[in-house]
């Protein structure tokens, strides 16, 4: 549908725009649950557990291409969970040039309590969804994906 079109619906958001405010609530609401809960982190500081959590011990760039992160704002973020006891740098099993990001019993820990939070807001965010709807609304947004990582 064209903007402004005589059928465009008036006061519709545009597909961009309305991904970009649902992430932007669904940041919002596990930042403040997190907070809630006790847990002092940022959102990027819960995704780069979560994602260390979920897909285990990666090098830097890995861990920063997987959460849209510069090499020098991870940097920055690894220093800081490493400070806190979350994270450690350890070498790589076959480089010894390299390094990985691993999280620490202390963040294996913390990234249990932090899935709970996560798992709150998201069960909220689609309460309003039958289980089909969520299918459906996981399916789409997943060929979504999909179709704008295709450059072929």
């Amino acid at each position: 549908m064209i903007p402004n079109s005589p059928s465009a619906p008036k006061h519709q958001e545009s597909l961009g725009v309305l991904i970009g405010l649902v992430r932007t609530e669904l940041v919002r609401s596990i930042e403040a649950e997190l907070q809630a809960s006790g847990v002092d982190l940022r959102f990027t500081q819960f995704l780069i557990l979560k994602r260390l959590a979920l897909l285990g011990p990666m090098s830097a760039s890995e861990l920063a291409r997987s959460v849209e992160l510069d090499g020098g704002a991870m940097t920055r973020q690894l220093d800081q969970l490493e400070g806190r006891g979350l994270l450690r740098r350890q070498p790589h099993e076959q480089d010894r040039r390299a390094l990985r990001i691993a999280l620490t019993p202390e963040g294996a820990a913390l990234w249990s309590r932090m899935a709970d939070c996560n798992e709150r807001v998201l069960v909220a965010a689609q309460r309003a969804l039958s289980e089909a709807e969520r299918q459906q609304l996981h399916d789409y947004l997943g060929r979504l994906l999909d179709a704008l990582r295709d450059k072929t």
